[in-house]
């Protein structure tokens, strides 16, 4: 591999968790997942740059934390406005939570990424609607690398926070403005009925809290991106493994790529995010490696259920012997 560098924009929350165990857990969140992730597996073969804005109050905390790895660099994260994310999580089970927000980051702006526009791939992994705006990405687009890769996770503009700090679904309504400069889309189940909705309802048909798509929905769902210029599309189903959209040659393709098993889920904490730094890691050498890609994303966020800890993410040796265990011996990684 050749010196690569990756960088991952969105919040490091100070995060405020209550597993659907009822165990309380105080750590760093969203961006610190891929990060640390990436770190170990590009370990003397590249290097991972957090952009983010924070309060001064979480710097040296936050600098601390990442600044244990040599390959993390930390002049993309800004304090100079002294915001960032605080979050309050509650699980109701596994896969559904309460959420408060009660700091607010700063957005990460066309300046902030100015100085790393050589980077090969650029991880969006925003959790609120405003975190990494439109112009943002279409700066990236515009004066980055020509064949420079841009992943962007729905969680950001499917979320919204009210006044009173109340984190809710919101249908991302703007999503044809986005879709040209978004090379890989990530969402999950519930993300994808907030992006793919009628021109019209009818009230009754608006008391749930999130329209789940049917697979035929989900199937035009994906026609609909790849067709406004996405290249891949890939839906998380929870604990059973993603769907991949994807146009090969200009032929739609449906693909699943099942699960990395686990004998026990113990934080669920940073999945997505963890998912979404095992796709850019799985495209480095080849940007069409939609299968691959999606196997490394499936292992991060495998890992990351294993414990409260970074620890739990493992060298590319480990990883990839963790993707042979589940995909077969004979698979290329």
């Amino acid at each position: 591999m050749n010196a690569y560098k990756i960088a991952i924009l969105g919040p490091i929350p100070r995060d405020h968790i209550t597993t659907s165990k009822g165990q309380i857990i105080e750590k760093y969140g969203a961006v610190t997942h891929p990060a640390i992730a990436l770190a170990k597996l590009l370990k003397g073969r590249g290097e991972v740059i957090p952009i983010t804005h924070i309060a001064k109050v979480d710097e040296p905390p936050i600098r601390d934390l990442l600044g244990t790895y040599e390959n993390i660099r930390l002049d993309g994260i800004y304090s100079k406005h002294d915001q960032g994310d605080v979050i309050k999580l509650k699980f109701i089970d596994q896969n559904n939570r309460l959420e408060q927000q009660t700091g607010f980051m700063h957005p990460v702006t066309p300046a902030d990424v100015e100085p790393f526009l050589d980077c090969d791939v650029f991880v969006c992994i925003p959790i609120t609607d405003y975190e990494v705006p439109l112009d943002t990405i279409q700066h990236i687009k515009k004066h980055g690398k020509k064949d420079a890769v841009v992943i962007y996770d729905a969680h950001g503009p499917t979320t919204t926070v009210t006044i009173s700090g109340e984190r809710l679904r919101r249908f991302w309504i703007e999503r044809d403005l986005w879709l040209p400069y978004i090379d890989i889309l990530k969402m999950n189940i519930e993300e994808a009925g907030c992006s793919w909705f009628k021109k019209e309802y009818q009230p009754h048909e608006l008391q749930g809290e999130y329209p789940e798509l049917s697979e035929a929905e989900m199937d035009a769902f994906a026609r609909h991106v790849l067709a406004n210029g996405t290249k891949a599309l890939y839906i998380t189903l929870d604990s059973r493994g993603c769907a991949l959209y994807s146009q090969p040659n200009g032929a739609f393709q449906k693909e699943f790529v099942k699960s990395v098993k686990v004998d026990e889920v113990i934080d669920t904490t940073g999945c997505g995010d963890s998912f979404a730094g095992g796709l850019a890691f799985g495209m480095l050498e080849n940007q069409a490696a939609y299968m691959k890609a999606g196997w490394y994303a499936n292992a991060l966020g495998a890992l990351r259920t294993q414990g409260t800890t970074f620890e739990v993410f493992q060298s590319l040796e480990a990883t990839e012997e963790l993707i042979r265990r589940n995909y077969g011996a004979e698979v290329e990684v």
